[in-house]
């Protein structure tokens, strides 16, 4: 346990509005993820398919910069960070609502181990046995917001609580990015108004990257080549942000046949991954 008269209390954590008084930590030193460069990765917990693909591919390739992941292990998009970065092989740090004995949700208390298992950390500011109530989430995303050094929402509704984590980070000086979605979806309804108010549109790692300073993170990106021309066709209407099968089927003005076969082979060399409802990703 962590408090205030200790040095290894982030900075920032002293800054709050609501300061930090004391802080539980499982797993790694907090000391040695602090070193590293951290992004908050957050979002609604209904997430579409769209979401979840953009938060995968975004979070797989922070990670493979050598970027900690933070975020609060709740359903839809947390979760998805946080397994996203343990697929990646990288370290994430999950700030949670509830006492350190119970998990909440209790259906990620075995996500909570493999966190801790792979180097990163679960932390609380409650004690055992706290259980949490609707304002704990909230107070838990300005910790979020303080052990980050920026917030990305990468899908949100207009009054999701993840945009309640930007507001924190904005408070204390740090930037705030969000995806752009489609504007007649109420669920990118929050990111979209984050942008009219200015935070950074993110369409690639690089916006990410380069807003914060991290040059010598920033390499040359990695190309994803198809085998055949039909491939190449469908990778590139991916990496424009089209994700829905029968639309990339319709842009891509090929046969039905032959689009079935690139699509198989590209799932078949991993290349491409299905996220279910005839969506696709990188």
């Amino acid at each position: 346990m962590l408090t205030l008269t200790l040095p290894e209390i982030p900075h920032d954590l002293r800054q709050l509005a609501q300061p930090v008084e004391k802080l539980h930590i499982i797993g790694n030193t907090l000391d040695d993820l602090m070193q590293r460069p951290r992004l908050a990765i957050v979002g609604s917990r209904k997430i579409t398919p769209y979401g979840r693909g953009v938060t995968e591919s975004l979070t797989a390739e922070l990670v493979s910069k050598g970027v900690v992941i933070v975020s609060g292990l709740a359903l839809g998009t947390d979760s998805i960070a946080h397994q996203a970065c343990l697929d990646a092989g990288g370290q994430t740090i999950a700030v949670i609502a509830s006492g350190p004995d119970a998990i909440y949700p209790a259906g990620h208390t075995n996500l909570a181990r493999e966190i801790v298992k792979k180097g990163g950390i679960v932390a609380t500011e409650y004690d055992k046995g706290h259980k949490p109530f609707a304002w704990d989430f909230l107070a838990r995303n300005r910790i979020i917001a303080a052990l980050s050094q920026g917030v990305l929402v990468t899908e949100a509704a207009a009054k999701s609580g993840s945009l309640n984590t930007a507001n924190h980070a904005l408070q204390l000086g740090k930037p705030v990015f969000a995806v752009p979605g489609n504007i007649t979806n109420p669920l990118s309804a929050g990111c979209n108004n984050l942008i009219k108010a200015g935070a950074i549109p993110v369409t690639c790692v690089e916006d990410i990257l380069n807003a914060l300073e991290w040059y010598d993170l920033a390499a040359a990106p990695k190309k994803i080549l198809g085998a055949t021309d039909e491939e190449n066709t469908i990778i590139q209407l991916l990496q424009h942000g089209v994700s829905d099968g029968a639309e990339l089927l319709l842009r891509s003005e090929l046969e039905t046949s032959p689009f079935n076969q690139a699509l198989t082979m590209l799932e078949i060399t991993g290349k491409i991954r299905p996220l279910g409802a005839n969506h696709w990703s990188l």
